[in-house]
Formats: C-alpha cells, sequence, structure tokens
C-alpha cells in the first residue's frame, strides 16, 4: 500500500507542483504591488489597497468562470488517448480534438466576456467610491488606479483560460517559468513608470495600474506563444471567438457561475471575520492580519493539490478508472497532510520566527504579537481543514459537479462558520482567539461534508457506469 501512495504522490506531483510553484509566484506579484505601494505613502497605500481589493475580487469571480475548463479538457483529451490506444486514432481522435478546440474557443469567449464586464464594473464602481463612505484623499487616486487597472482584466482572463487549457493536456511547465519572469518585469515596469525614469513621465500610484496591466498582457502573449511552439497544443488554440459553439459556452458558465460564487463566499466570509478582528482593537486585527496572510501563503499548496487532483479525477473518469480516482482523493489528501505538519509543526516550535516577516518585535507590537502566537497554535490544526475543504471542492468540480460544491460551502462557511465564530468570540468573551476557533469548526465542517459528498457520488457514478471489461 505504501508503494502505491508513493506512486501515486509521484503522479500527483508532476501536475501539482509546478502549479503550486506558480501560485505561489502569483502571490509575489501581488505583494510587489503593495510593498511599491507603501513605499509612495500611506494615502497611496490606502487607495491602491482599495483599488486593488475591487480588482481582486472581479477577477477572482472571472477566474471561477474559466476554472472548469481544465477538467473539461482533460476528460476530451483522455479520450483521445484512449482511442489511439485501442488503434482507432482516426475517427474517434479526431472527434477528441475537436473538442479540446470546441472547448477552448468557448473558454476564450466567456473569458472575454467577463473581462469586458468586469472592466465596466470596475470603472463604475470607482465612480461610486465617494458614495460608499469612502475618505475623499483617497476616493481620488483609487479611481484612478481602478481605470489604469480596468483593462489589465481582460489579458489576465484570457491568461487564466489558457492555462487551464495547458494544464488540462498536462503541459503546465510554461506556466511557472513565465509567471516568476512576470514578477521581475512587474517590478521594474513600477519602479519606471512610478519615479519616471528613462524620459517617462511621473505616474506615481497609476504607474503601478498600467505596469500591472502591462505586465497581465505580457503573460498572455508568452503563454499563448509558447503553447503554438507546442507540436500538440498549437493546432488545438485558435483565437477565432466568432466560431465559438454556443452550446460549450453555456456549458462553461453552468458550471463556471457556482465555482465563481464560491470563490465569492469564501472570500466574503474570510472578510467578515477580519471585520469583527477589527472590533477589538488595532492589536487583534494586526495579529489576524498577519495570521491570515500566512494562512494565504499556505494555503497556495492547497490549491495546486486542488486542482491537480480534479484534472486527474476527470482524467481516470472519463477512462472509467473509478478505483483510480477513488485514489487520488486519498492521495492529495496525504500530500497536503504531509506539507500541513510540517507548517504547523513550525508553528507550534517557533512561533515568533514565523511572524518575523509580518509584526515588529518591538514593544509597540508586543500585544499583537502575543495574540497572534496565541493563533497560530489555532491555525496549526485549521490548514488541515482549510486544505482538505480546498482538495473537496477539487475532486468534486472533477466529477462536472461544481453546483454541491457551492451549496456545502454555503453551509460550512456561512451557517456553521460564522455563527461559531461570533458566539465563541462575543457570548464566550475568547475575542480573536474565539473567531480563528470558528474559522475552524466552519472549515472542519466543509471539508467533512465535502469529502462524504465526493465518495458518495463516486460510488453512485461506478454503479452507473461500470468500467469496461478487459480481456
Amino acid at each position: 500500500m505504501l508503494t502505491t501512495l508513493l506512486r501515486d504522490s509521484r503522479a500527483l506531483g508532476v501536475l501539482a507542483v509546478p502549479l503550486i510553484l506558480t501560485q505561489l509566484a502569483q502571490v509575489a506579484l501581488t505583494t510587489t504591488d503593495t510593498v511599491m505601494m507603501g513605499l509612495l505613502g500611506t494615502r497611496e497605500l490606502a487607495a491602491g489597497g482599495l483599488a486593488i481589493v475591487i480588482f481582486n475580487q472581479l477577477r477572482t469571480m472571472g477566474v471561477g468562470l474559466v476554472t472548469s475548463v481544465g477538467n473539461r479538457i482533460a476528460a476530451a483529451d483522455a479520450r483521445a488517448e484512449r482511442a489511439a490506444e485501442g488503434g482507432d486514432d482516426t475517427a474517434r481522435g479526431k472527434a477528441a480534438d475537436d473538442e479540446v478546440r470546441d472547448i477552448v474557443r468557448a473558454s476564450l469567449a466567456v473569458a472575454t466576456l467577463a473581462g469586458v464586464i468586469g472592466a465596466v464594473l470596475m470603472v463604475l464602481i470607482g465612480q461610486a467610491l465617494g458614495l460608499l463612505g469612502q475618505d475623499a484623499d483617497v476616493v481620488g487616486p483609487a479611481r484612478t488606479m481602478l481605470l489604469a487597472l480596468a483593462p489589465g482584466l481582460l489579458p489576465c482572463l484570457w491568461f487564466q483560460a489558457v492555462r487551464q487549457f495547458t494544464v488540462g493536456m498536462r503541459r503546465p511547465q510554461a506556466l511557472l517559468r513565465i509567471t516568476i519572469a512576470s514578477v521581475a518585469v512587474n517590478a521594474g515596469l513600477n519602479w519606471v513608470l512610478i519615479h519616471g525614469t528613462f524620459g517617462l513621465p511621473r505616474l506615481g500610484l497609476t504607474g503601478i495600474g498600467i505596469a500591472t496591466s502591462t505586465v497581465y498582457l505580457l503573460s498572455f502573449l508568452a503563454l499563448f506563444a509558447s503553447a503554438k511552439r507546442d507540436e500538440r497544443l498549437a493546432p488545438l488554440l485558435t483565437l477565432d471567438l466568432t466560431r465559438a459553439n454556443p452550446a460549450t459556452v453555456r456549458q462553461l458558465v453552468a458550471l463556471g457561475v457556482p465555482i465563481a460564487a464560491t470563490y465569492g463566499s469564501e472570500a466574503g466570509f474570510f472578510s467578515l471575520t477580519a471585520l469583527m478582528a477589527g472590533s477589538f482593537g488595532p492589536d487583534a486585527l494586526a495579529a489576524h492580519t498577519a495570521v491570515n496572510q500566512l494562512v494565504y501563503i499556505v494555503f497556495q499548496v492547497a490549491v495546486g493539490l486542488s486542482h491537480a487532483a480534479s484534472l486527474n479525477v476527470s482524467r481516470e473518469l472519463a477512462l472509467g478508472h473509478h478505483d483510480d480516482a477513488r485514489r487520488i482523493k486519498n492521495t492529495a489528501l496525504a500530500c497536503a497532510a504531509a506539507v500541513m505538519a510540517v507548517v504547523g509543526l513550525l508553528y507550534l516550535t517557533v512561533p515568533r520566527l514565523v511572524l518575523a516577516p509580518f509584526l515588529d518585535s518591538g514593544s509597540d507590537a508586543g500585544q499583537a504579537s502575543a495574540i497572534a502566537a496565541q493563533l497560530l497554535v489555532v491555525t496549526a490544526f485549521l490548514q488541515f481543514f482549510d486544505c482538505a475543504q480546498n482538495i473537496g471542492v477539487g475532486l468534486l468540480r472533477g466529477l462536472d459537479d461544481t453546483r454541491s460544491g457551492f451549496r456545502i460551502t454555503l453551509v460550512g462557511y456561512w451557517a456553521v462558520g460564522l455563527p461559531a465564530s461570533w458566539i465563541l468570540a462575543y457570548a464566550l468573551d475568547l475575542d480573536t482567539l474565539g473567531i480563528w476557533l470558528g474559522l475552524l469548526t466552519g472549515l472542519a465542517t466543509t471539508a467533512v461534508l465535502l469529502l462524504r459528498r465526493y465518495s458518495r457520488s463516486l460510488t453512485a457514478r461506478a454503479l452507473a457506469h461500470p468500467a469496461p471489461a478487459t480481456c
């Protein structure tokens, strides 16, 4: 059994590791923008941070709309592979390739629609900031920043659509190189446009927005060019959106809307807990923010594992391998548990070292550091469930079941997690610690329900579609 687990872990890691590293590089990209905004001053940081929050919310929802593309392509590619292995590499193989090409066109059409609508919403939200109670000194630069970021949403979502295509075809290697390069290019463009070097105008905060939009465009072009150089990918990738199949577009939207809603629901859940933490004072909010950032960084491991497991499930089901699809769940959870155990051990043994990049060790931050160290004890266990619930969402996506994932996360986050946080924090006077115990409760509930749903759905599917007999 150990040999099987190690073999399955290596197979999962081939796809998961590049995705995890890509996710971490993307965190570095947004961190660079935040650092540059902070160097400009407090007002610029507040305005830029507000604009980035709005942009990220719309970007995340747009990414959710095309996330299922990788699963559909992985299944179609598996069918093409099965046709080739069976000696039927003509009609059935061509049909599978046509299916992939159809999905790619539809995904780019969905990304285009979401990018245009999102960009318009960004501009409208920017115009309404003054009506939303925001400080007048912040509204002006935030509005200008949103205008600079809006054009970048379209190539950003195009990049995500092509990314799903390359990952679904099990060719994710170029993603990491391009994302790492984008971090360096973004930092350089930020500096040049902020300070107006090489004879360019001094744009300040607006320069960061223009640099970010430019990097998204360059990243898309680089990934598109890389795919076009691949003999397997090139014939399947086309920008002719006029030939997008409306039925396929509707299918992708039907699968993508619940994913986008799930992402939005999770973001709202954590945003509300931040507001709750702020009610206990600046030290509590600072501690909450620092620990939440740690969770967010480690969460990228879960995202990579979840996506890789999801694609592998789609692939195995397309091949009729239900037992292999069941093993993927166990393999992904085992890999996640191993990583989270190491991270949790660091939280429990060297909390000051872990928190040093986020909280000053001086006397002014003493109370915040003490609260954060207490929260790390909870986080050491919370991350197991956070990772498991994200893997659960991915596994269900592999079954093309995005609605169940959305409904279960609503129950776990809002019906269990949020009330638990409120009761523990306010009614039982546990303050910020209570909030995080409530988070743990909500995430644990979500993880259990998602994984149980996957096991039951997979069993039902195996009974309804038994594997073909082999000679």
